[in-house]
């Protein structure tokens, strides 16, 4: 794998760390219409957007943490601070001891960064170029190169791909040779931006699997956002909600679904293909005899519910959470 992490921070200090950070953007109002063109040149209208309000958070070194929210929230606008490809309006940033506005050569040296919409190969050349290229352009020690080369060919199975042009990859073995050219310097820190973006089901399980293999073998922290919410269950141990720019919660997955209510569901096989009236919980399908509902938990305990069940001509029981996704989704409708 690849090597640990070396740092020059002390064992308590935070990979990432923001301090009332506030981003700005200005947007210049424009209209079409003859009047509006004339008023517009001589006094422009601009308009003031805050992406970021005041945020504040630590993630320490070799978490794996969730960053997510509706769109327009501002992750991406996060991310971007936090590599120095934006600078904030207000509030200070560090990412593993430096700032990434006053120290971004440096701080890339042990920062890797990943948007699932770009990528950072050649086009017209075979991948393994591209490697090569970042060797020499970023002064990767030849042991370190070659190392990390054999580790991310193995594990991400590139061994068919590095000699094929990038412009013949599909868009899953595009974003794996990416995130292989992002680790051949043994990053520290790495921020994922959308990185299971279009991906199909084989795709996103490399992926996925790789990620906890290098936070939990190396030590690799890591930032990811993602719209799939499932998949930021089953990578990260703790989630940072931002909602109109500001942090919204900040916690694990099963504190997220306290949040709404323990939302459950209840799926019920019966003799019969009748759903049955479940006191406490509303029936969401009904098929063949298997009819499922949701329950919140919080106001009707289990013991409750098996013992309604009990009343019922049932031949099947499951309990199970419900799906993330829906957990989410009614928070982001709270949020409007």
């Amino acid at each position: 794998m690849l090597e640990k992490a070396q740092t020059d921070m002390c064992p308590t200090a935070s990979a990432v760390s923001l301090r009332g950070v506030t981003k700005q953007f200005t947007q210049w109002q424009r209209d079409t219409t003859a009047k509006s063109m004339w008023k517009n040149l001589l006094k422009p209208e601009k308009r003031v957007i805050n992406a970021l309000r005041e945020v504040s958070f630590d993630i320490r070194p070799g978490e794996f943490v969730a960053y997510a929210g509706p769109n327009g929230a501002g992750k991406s606008t996060t991310m971007k601070l936090l590599s120095g490809m934006l600078l904030p309006t207000e509030g200070e940033i560090s990412v593993l001891g430096m700032s990434p506005q006053r120290q971004r050569k440096q701080l890339m040296t042990r920062l890797g960064v990943l948007f699932g919409n770009r990528t950072e190969l050649w086009w017209d050349h075979p991948v393994i170029q591209s490697f090569e290229w970042k060797k020499v352009v970023w002064d990767i020690p030849e042991d370190t190169y070659r190392t990390n080369l054999a580790m991310v060919t193995e594990l991400l199975d590139l061994g068919g791909l590095l000699h094929t042009f990038v412009r013949e990859l599909s868009l899953g073995q595009r974003m794996r040779a990416d995130l292989a050219l992002l680790l051949l310097h043994s990053p520290e820190l790495i921020l994922l931006d959308e990185p299971t973006l279009g991906l199909d089901v084989v795709a996103k399980r490399q992926m996925i699997d790789f990620l906890k293999k290098i936070n939990r073998e190396s030590g690799v922290t890591i930032v990811v956002t993602s719209h799939d919410m499932d998949d930021l269950e089953e990578m990260a141990q703790r989630i940072l909600m931002i909602a109109g720019g500001a942090i919204a919660y900040d916690g694990s997955f099963d504190g997220l679904r306290a949040v709404t209510g323990n939302l459950t569901r209840v799926i019920v096989t019966t003799g019969g293909a009748d759903a049955p009236q479940l006191t406490g919980a509303a029936l969401l399908a009904s098929e063949n005899g298997v009819h499922t509902y949701e329950a919140d938990l919080t106001r009707t305990p289990v013991r409750e519910l098996m013992r309604l069940l009990s009343e019922l001509d049932v031949r099947d029981v499951e309990i199970k959470k419900a799906p993330i996704e829906q957990v989410i989704a009614r928070l982001y409708e709270s949020w409007r």
